[in-house]
């Protein structure tokens, strides 16, 4: 396996090949203000390659922070990361150190390599076995108990191929246990934050987050509503000042603006936007669906704000540009998309003025 995780001065160095305005310091490593997902795809053999050499292409063109799930092309993806970050160190072009590898749990997932029906492979991996118990999966097929989720880090671990991960996040847990009561998901989210703090004192993972879809956009008078401030301070009480609840990611575009313009959360009993309360906290914020997976290409093309760039890279400019958000993360494959997404990579994000600007110019 990899040994290793992110560094400070191997991510310095890294940055230091390309432009080093594209990249953000937290958490005192550099880290590219974009990054790439693996979301989509057929689990098939095809598709693995095409995603490894996007990977590849991605990171020696200057990204180093890779996204992906273990339930992403049922676990698939994972470990077309895992070859292409062994092919790249093998062939002394990047360490370990240089990339920040984040992947999340929490989702039922198959296994591609396995030929046999999903509800099958549950029983026989997770049932027969013990690792779950009657109950413990919700009617959105997620599981938040601590021996699924040491199972899945411990298969993360072994697909990507890595000794330590630097990111793991918990799955769009408030959106997958509809049916939990909020005390009951607060309650279970110490003890996970807990098992996270052990694994992160193990060695095998780095930081801990929460992947998320609604929970931190919604008004707070939303069932799926969650506190930025108090998932911190459980953090807190569990980890202290040095805890390892770092990181959150959520869908940010010109679609689903609410992280910039819905001011639902509380800190220090002001209301603000969860991009201003992540600045204020300490969280770091990636954020996904840049492009709604393509549908916002279209309206971009007829707009006269984007006419000097291709649309895929005007949009990721704003919201790579867009103050609290660390990185959007692409998800691309084909080789036409990475080379038109990575031209990004070649020009500096927008300061304040000249992003201040280009929003006055959207609304206009």
């Amino acid at each position: 396996m990899i040994s290793g995780h992110a560094t400070s001065e191997e991510t310095k160095i890294y940055s230091e090949k390309f432009l080093t305005e594209n990249y953000n310091l937290f958490q005192n490593l550099y880290l590219s203000n974009v990054g790439i997902g693996t979301y989509l795809g057929e689990p098939d053999s095809q598709t693995d390659k095409i995603v490894t050499d996007a990977v590849k292409k991605s990171i020696l063109s200057g990204v180093n922070v890779i996204d992906t799930a273990i339930n992403y092309r049922a676990q698939k993806s994972e470990r077309s990361i895992g070859k292409a970050l062994s092919e790249l160190i093998n062939e002394n072009l990047i360490k370990r150190e240089e990339i920040f590898i984040c992947t999340k749990n929490g989702y039922v997932t198959n296994d591609g390599d396995i030929q046999e029906d999903f509800m099958q492979y549950v029983m026989r991996e997770f049932g027969q076995s013990g690792i779950v118990k009657e109950g413990d999966i919700s009617s959105g097929y997620h599981c938040m108990t601590i021996p699924y989720l040491e199972d899945q880090l411990e298969r993360s671990l072994k697909n990507l191929d890595l000794e330590c991960i630097d990111l793991l996040y918990l799955h769009n847990a408030v959106e997958g246990h509809p049916e939990m009561s909020k005390t009951d998901f607060l309650d279970n989210l110490k003890n996970i934050f807990k098992f996270y703090e052990t694994k992160r004192k193990e060695g095998k993972i780095r930081f801990y987050g929460m992947a998320t879809w609604e929970c931190f956009r919604a008004t707070s008078d939303n069932p799926m509503f969650l506190s930025l401030e108090n998932v911190v301070k459980i953090a807190q009480e569990v980890g202290g000042n040095n805890h390892g609840f770092r990181f959150i990611q959520l869908p940010f575009n010109l679609h689903f603006d609410q992280a910039m313009l819905l001011k639902n959360q509380t800190v220090n009993e002001k209301q603000k936007s969860i991009l201003d309360s992540s600045v204020e906290l300490g969280i770091g914020v990636f954020t996904s669906v840049p492009l709604m997976q393509g549908k916002l290409l279209e309206w971009a093309k007829s707009k006269t704000i984007f006419e000097n760039t291709s649309p895929s890279v005007g949009l990721l400019q704003f919201i790579r540009s867009t103050p609290g958000v660390l990185s959007p993360l692409i998800g691309q494959k084909s080789s036409q998309h990475v080379e038109e997404n990575l031209e990004i990579m070649k020009i500096k994000s927008m300061g304040k003025s000249e992003y201040d600007e280009f929003v006055k110019k959207l609304v206009s």
